[in-house]
């Protein structure tokens, strides 16, 4: 009798390189610079996750006893992931300037010829690794406004999230995706560690137009407006799941996959929030309206807001698009 070997083998999928290749001549600038680019990315997402599984072991899940320019605890490994993210975009020598959550201004890359600027957070959630819990990296690409030959400016970064040419996130869970839009569609990818590569797993990622999950930091519950606190009330009346990690990318992950919201908003404390419009919202925010849900600050779409300053910060509220229309009519009546 032959063997039945079906069990021993599956389909992988397309694996992330014939993806690009294969997809290429839909992007906006179709010259092969941006495919290196997304290339670039995954190639430093698979440098983290090496170092991500290690960390226990390795001693780098703890502080590194500084605050870094947003005032906030850094650990060792946002460190080490800048590093890893920084050295590999600019040996791959298609951006031309980067800005990160750890540093105060532009990283110039020396690559003046480069047609893109990179904006990173390169380790959302990093204080969850003490825990063994899901963290991740987002990332902006845009294309760059100044002239090719000379450093990149702020004007580069600060232009409107509907610029965007791409955008993504990685996810380091149990186990480790990379999920990017290019402005046709998202489309979700899972690394095999045994052959070293992404290989796609979720085609044409979609929000539910409705969920009953809704994410947020409901210690602050007192220093929220009543408009919100309405809302989550609602929330439970509708016997909605609240769910809450703490890690950005996980929390957005989850409620794409599942159907749901996900709100940062503005509280006594923060008024302004406490997300960064260039490198997490915005982010986000492509990957949301990509998928068919919304992403506002409570008041206007977040691809509009035209940014000031390089670590602006913006209320968030993004997930399925009916539930963020309801907040968002919520949030406007008097109460």
């Amino acid at each position: 009798m032959a063997a039945d070997i079906s069990k021993f083998t599956y389909f992988l999928g397309t694996a992330l390189d014939r993806f690009i290749s294969e997809n290429q001549k839909q992007f906006t600038y179709a010259s092969g610079e941006l495919s290196q680019l997304l290339r670039d990315i995954s190639l430093a997402s698979k440098i983290i996750n090496r170092e991500i599984s290690k960390a226990g072991l390795t001693g780098i899940a703890g502080s590194m006893g500084e605050d870094n320019i947003q005032g906030e605890h850094q650990k060792m490994l946002d460190v080490i992931s800048e590093f890893r993210f920084i050295a590999t975009l600019r040996r791959g020598r298609q951006t031309c300037g980067i800005i990160s959550e750890e540093q105060a201004g532009i990283i110039d890359t020396g690559n003046h010829n480069a047609k893109y600027v990179v904006a990173i957070d390169p380790m959302d959630g990093s204080s969850n690794i003490d825990v063994n819990v899901s963290i991740g990296t987002i990332f902006s690409i845009y294309r760059r406004i100044s002239p090719l030959g000379t450093p990149a400016t702020e004007q580069d970064f600060l232009q409107v999230g509907a610029n965007l040419v791409a955008a993504g996130y990685i996810l380091y869970g149990p186990s480790n995706m990379l999920v990017f839009s290019t402005g046709f569609g998202v489309n979700g990818f899972t690394y095999d560690p045994t052959l070293g590569e992404y290989f796609l797993s979720h085609p044409n990622m979609k929000f539910a137009s409705k969920g009953e999950i809704y994410s947020i930091n409901e210690g602050s519950y007192h220093s929220f407006s009543p408009q919100l606190q309405y809302y989550l009330e609602l929330c439970k009346k509708r016997k909605y799941s609240a769910r809450y990690i703490g890690s950005l990318v996980a929390d957005f992950h989850r409620n794409l996959l599942k159907g749901g919201i996900y709100i940062y908003p503005s509280t006594k404390s923060h008024p302004n929030g406490k997300l960064r419009l260039l490198y997490e919202c915005n982010a986000l925010a492509f990957i949301a309206e990509q998928a068919g849900g919304k992403a506002t600050d409570g008041k206007k779409r977040i691809l509009d807001i035209q940014p000031y300053e390089l670590h602006q910060r913006t209320p968030f509220f993004v997930g399925s698009a009916e539930m963020v229309d309801e907040v968002m009519e919520i949030l406007e009546r008097k109460m």
